[in-house]
């Protein structure tokens, strides 16, 4: 079983400033995220990555770019679902191409499909690639929450190794009691870091890594070693940022808030992509007092 560590960073794609993808920031960006802030994996073009207004060519050129430049230091997880089936199916096998380490597949958005539905999309495309699946829960994005009987079903099929969940708790407890070996369940909201490593999760899918990746890191290593009382303090510490870059002052897209965040750390990323806008001026402030 390929082994995607515990703290996964859900990698913003640096822009310049006409808009396009900035290689040599990506190329910064990889290497900070490896050496500084201690990601185990990227996953590159997931919804913190802005997949939404990326070309297919454009993502299966970062897949590229950051398979080469991680050079095996971290292992590659590319963003390849969509809501249309035919569509993840063809950039799966792209990807796979490229040399990417796994896939992640967001449930389908907006089609809103029933339970089976789910379970035959997700089922479809993994059946297509020789690759390790995410399978990544995010109601609130995607309209459609993939049950925990949908997940331990399809945590059968050989390739699918993980989820990537925002469920409730509740929800969570339920796949981690229910998982077969293979299977990992992973946090994708850093609020709950530690809530879910306590009911059985393996690690956390991040966006916050890209700020205090390595007190995560320190915070989950805490809680494996039984150490309660520091993995509590750490969880803390790292609270205000697992909210602020979130609630900034009120709820923005994290690649936002996120970007500009890198930029006061002096690692410029450039900006984002329409829909997406620049932080207000109150939301910049409420980003450099967070930091």
């Amino acid at each position: 079983m390929v082994e995607f560590g515990r703290l996964i960073t859900a990698m913003v794609t640096p822009f310049d400033a006409q808009g396009g993808i900035d290689w040599e920031a990506t190329g910064r960006l990889i290497d900070y995220l490896i050496e500084d802030q201690e990601s185990d994996s990227l996953v590159v073009s997931g919804t913190t990555g802005e997949s939404p207004t990326l070309g297919d060519e454009e993502k299966l050129a970062l897949f590229r770019f950051s398979v080469e430049r991680a050079a095996g230091r971290c292992k590659i997880i590319a963003g390849t679902g969509s809501n249309n089936t035919a569509h993840s199916i063809h950039l799966t096998q792209e990807a796979e191409a490229c040399g990417v380490n796994g896939i992640l597949l967001v449930a389908p958005y907006y089609n809103r499909p029933s339970q089976e539905g789910l379970y035959r999309h997700f089922r479809a495309v993994a059946e297509a690639t020789k690759l390790p699946v995410f399978l990544y829960n995010v109601p609130g994005r995607t309209g459609v929450n993939i049950s925990a009987e949908t997940t331990l079903r399809l945590a059968q099929l050989p390739n699918v190794v993980a989820t990537k969940d925002c469920a409730p708790l509740e929800q969570i407890t339920a796949i981690a009691a229910g998982a077969p070996d293979h299977f990992r369940v992973y946090s994708g909201d850093d609020s709950v870091t530690l809530p879910v490593l306590a009911v059985g999760g393996y690690g956390i899918v991040s966006v916050a890594s890209h700020i205090i990746g390595s007190k995560m890191k320190r915070l989950i290593e805490a809680h494996l070693a039984g150490n309660a009382a520091e993995a509590a303090k750490l969880h803390q510490e790292c609270y205000p940022v697992f909210k602020g870059l979130f609630e900034c002052p009120h709820p923005v897209p994290n690649p936002v808030a996120v970007k500009y965040a890198l930029g006061l750390k002096g690692m410029p990323v450039g900006g984002v992509r329409l829909p997406l806008v620049e932080p207000t001026e109150a939301e910049a402030a409420f980003i450099s007092k967070l930091l």
